[in-house]
């Protein structure tokens, strides 16, 4: 049946039919651009999870953002380090995997791990404001790679390379209503692919384990917590520094996955919509993924729309619209989300509430 007739009459229904003309369009260009929406997601997914881990323990974290950039940028320049020691590498067939990259991806998680530990220490054991702890991370972060980086790519190193996608059989591509679902999760390299497994697990770790459990404990109320046991400083360190395992990956995908350099704040908020996304999640991992999907679909759209824009009657008025407008389309998006969804969701009773253990008497 030829629906053409029916499409082009929905079209032309005044202002009615340019929210079909909207539609028909994002239905015809999300489908086909699916494994970059998921590559605008990861970042913004593993960014989420740290913030679920920290939060969720009572410690509020907006060091994602310098957590991710200092992450970024020792990935890179780890790599242009260690580059001239191993030559020219062969390449693994699975995810183009060499030594000098694995060495850079732990190196990004373990500069990560002890920013966190930094941020674990101002605000737990210091007990201060963990609004201003990450804020001042923030700063260095972006101060420090600035500068570094300018020092360093004056030489245009060269750096270890970056991670392969994995290319799935076309046979499950090409499935009826699926196949796009499976080459957005599949058609990726390998801190992508892993976000899947990440996601699910962190949900089933925090809320159906022991782990989880106590965690939540100590975030909701830490002092009855503590009196049955549960180490309330010593769960709260663990689960930011594990967070930072997190927004190291993060930081790690953007200069040695997502490219193969750094740029100065190469971020770009990101840290900042990661926490956006956890909040809209309801600090939870799978909402927090589903979030960072829809934040990462405004992403793609906004670049999508300056390439190449609709047709018809929608495509004229899109065209009078400064491109610059849909740049800033995910972070106008931030906004509304969060002026709609913050007064409706309620964080952990006790986050961002220093804690402080009784003396014994």
């Amino acid at each position: 049946m030829d629906l053409t007739p029916i499409i082009n009459g929905l079209y032309g229904i005044p202002v009615v039919g340019l929210v079909f003309q909207l539609a028909g369009y994002l239905v015809s260009v999300i489908p086909q651009n699916g494994p970059n929406i998921m590559q605008q997601a990861t970042p913004l997914a593993l960014g989420a999870i740290c913030g679920v881990l920290c939060e969720r323990s009572g410690v509020v974290n907006i060091a994602i953002e310098g957590t991710m950039l200092a992450a970024a940028f020792t990935a890179w320049v780890v790599g242009v380090a260690i580059q001239p020691m191993f030559g020219t590498p062969n390449p693994s067939d699975i995810f183009g995997i060499t030594l000098p990259l694995l060495i850079a991806l732990a190196a990004a998680v373990l500069v990560a791990m002890a920013i966190s530990a930094l941020h674990a220490w101002l605000s737990i054991s210091l007990r201060a404001d963990q609004i201003i702890s990450g804020t001042i991370i923030n700063i260095a972060a972006a101060g420090l790679t600035g500068y570094l980086n300018q020092l360093i790519s004056q030489n245009s190193p060269a750096g270890a390379g970056e991670f392969a996608r994995f290319v799935p059989p076309a046979a499950l591509t090409n499935l009826p209503v699926i196949g796009w679902v499976l080459a957005l999760l599949l058609n990726q390299g390998p801190i992508s692919i892993s976000v899947i497994v990440l996601v699910v697990g962190t949900q089933v770790w925090l809320f159906r384990s022991r782990w989880g459990l106590r965690t939540r404990a100590v975030g909701e109320h830490p002092r009855a917590a503590e009196t049955v046991g549960i180490d309330v400083i010593r769960t709260r360190y663990r689960n930011v520094i594990l967070g930072g395992v997190f927004a190291g990956l993060a930081g790690a995908f953007l200069s040695i996955e997502a490219t193969n350099s750094f740029q100065q704040n190469m971020t770009a908020g990101r840290g900042f919509i990661a926490l956006a996304a956890m909040i809209m999640g309801r600090w939870t991992p799978i909402g927090s993924f589903g979030a960072a999907l829809l934040f990462a679909t405004f992403l793609q759209i906004g670049t999508l729309i300056n390439i190449a824009p609709p047709s018809g009657q929608l495509g004229s008025i899109m065209a009078g619209v400064p491109p610059q407008l849909f740049d800033a389309l995910p972070y106008i998006l931030t906004i509304v989300i969060l002026a709609g969804v913050v007064g409706r969701s309620t964080p952990p009773a006790a986050d961002g509430q220093p804690y402080e253990r009784e003396a014994a008497t």
